[in-house]
């Protein structure tokens, strides 16, 4: 059978730590693509990886470059090129994610050409910021159907979400169920009413000041990285990456929140919201429409303002 092949596009810190957890879990051949020194950044970094294989025990093809005949037939691919949030050396200040909307919708849109001509049967998963934003880029440039093309946002948030419930619990994160809904950072949507530990109600187990606590943490999850390192954080955005790539080229039919075009489901039309959604093979398979009370709709309707006025729709 022959392997999969996904594309990483962006060999920084966020496309880089993609590759290598790829890499780990022999998902498939991976390329990187990167046009930074004409492309030796994105090589160099794949003969790093490509390095790494004897010891860590994968056995892969996994080159780099920055010509996209490299990516040709992907699977898969991943966009993490644009410009990140970096703090402002002279006001310590750091960027809105609405900001970054002009910066990156003119890189977006260059790669998502050339994917889309190397690359036209791939699912794209989209990781830059702001993300609801450069979905839709991705979607207009690419002429994809909606359903294979994707935001990561709601892995990341929910594993933000589980991460600080289980540190605050003492207790293990496999065993910390939840989701979280809407736009990316600030206007996600926590729901601890479908949130548990082992089974057991979230409320049971913290108080109600301590859980806002966590879910206010949880939004400025990213802003918080920015302000210790400078930088927009790695780690757990390739996680909630690598998942989703996972499910995608095993066809696992995983339900994980996602960044996916609305047609009607939640009240929303026409525009990208983060919300549980099956992924398999052929991309998005399946939106769950849960049931939402009034006080989680309300959130819901504000984060997706939100994203229409970054979107400008």
């Amino acid at each position: 059978m022959a392997r999969s092949k996904i594309t990483v596009v962006g060999a920084g810190n966020v496309g880089a730590t993609c590759a290598h957890w790829i890499a780990s879990r022999e998902l498939g051949d991976v390329v990187l693509v990167d046009i930074m020194n004409d492309g030796d950044f994105a090589k160099g970094k794949a003969i790093d990886l490509m390095s790494s294989a004897p010891v860590m025990g994968f056995d892969l093809n996994i080159i780099g470059g920055m010509d996209y005949q490299l990516t040709a037939n992907s699977d898969v691919v991943v966009i993490t090129a644009g410009v990140p949030r970096k703090k402002d050396p002279v006001t310590g200040q750091f960027p809105s994610r609405d900001d970054l909307v002009r910066t990156n919708q003119k890189i977006v849109g260059d790669v998502t050409r050339e994917v889309a001509r190397y690359s036209p049967n791939s699912v794209i998963i989209v990781v830059s910021n702001p993300l609801d934003a450069m979905c839709h880029v991705a979607l207009h440039e690419s002429g994809f159907p909606a359903e294979r093309v994707i935001g990561q946002a709601g892995a990341l948030d929910t594993a933000r979400y589980k991460a600080f419930i289980a540190e605050a619990l003492n207790v293990s994160v496999r065993d910390v169920h939840g989701i979280v809904l809407g736009g990316h950072g600030d206007d996600m949507v926590p729901l601890p009413r479908h949130t548990s530990v082992a089974g057991i109600p979230v409320r049971e187990l913290l108080a109600e000041d301590k859980l806002q606590a966590i879910i206010e943490r949880a939004r400025k999850g990213g802003g918080e990285i920015v302000g210790l390192v400078g930088v927009s954080a790695w780690y757990a955005p390739a996680a909630g990456t690598v998942e989703m790539v996972e499910a995608i080229v095993r066809d696992q039919k995983r339900v994980i929140p996602s960044a996916v075009l609305l047609r009607g489901q939640y009240g929303f039309n026409d525009l990208y919201v983060g919300v549980p959604a099956v992924l398999g093979a052929k991309g998005v398979e399946k939106i769950i429409e849960m049931q939402l009370n009034d006080e989680e709709k309300a959130m819901l309707a504000k984060s997706a303002e939100s994203v229409k006025s970054v979107v400008g729709v």
